[in-house]
């Protein structure tokens, strides 16, 4: 295996994977589906900070949430389509919990 500071990029050592349409639009849609759940925990952030005594305890938590929704982006895996349908559906009932102020 060759070492990351030999100027090629790590993509040749990805496996070979082919992607349907439909599996591109899949996969995209789960990553916007987790990043619309990320911009809401940023406007729960703003509309906290905004606030004359704002609950650092709230921000800080929202904080939390994105970071963890950062790591599960990075757990996607466009070869899984039942973990990208599920992921669809979850972060945009998430998305919509954090805006509706249920999560």
């Amino acid at each position: 295996m060759t070492g990351p500071d030999n100027g090629i990029s790590v993509t040749h050592q990805l496996e070979p994977h082919d992607w349907s349409n439909e599996d591109t639009a899949a996969y995209e849609a789960a990553v916007e589906a987790v990043n619309g759940a990320v911009g809401a925990y940023s406007a729960l952030i703003a509309a906290e900070e905004a606030k004359p005594d704002p609950d650092q305890k709230v921000i800080q938590s929202a904080h939390d949430a994105q970071a963890r929704l950062a790591r599960e982006r990075e757990a996607l895996r466009s070869t899984d389509p039942a973990q990208i349908a599920a992921a669809r559906q979850h972060y945009a009932r998430l998305a919509r919990q954090i805006r509706e102020g249920l999560a």
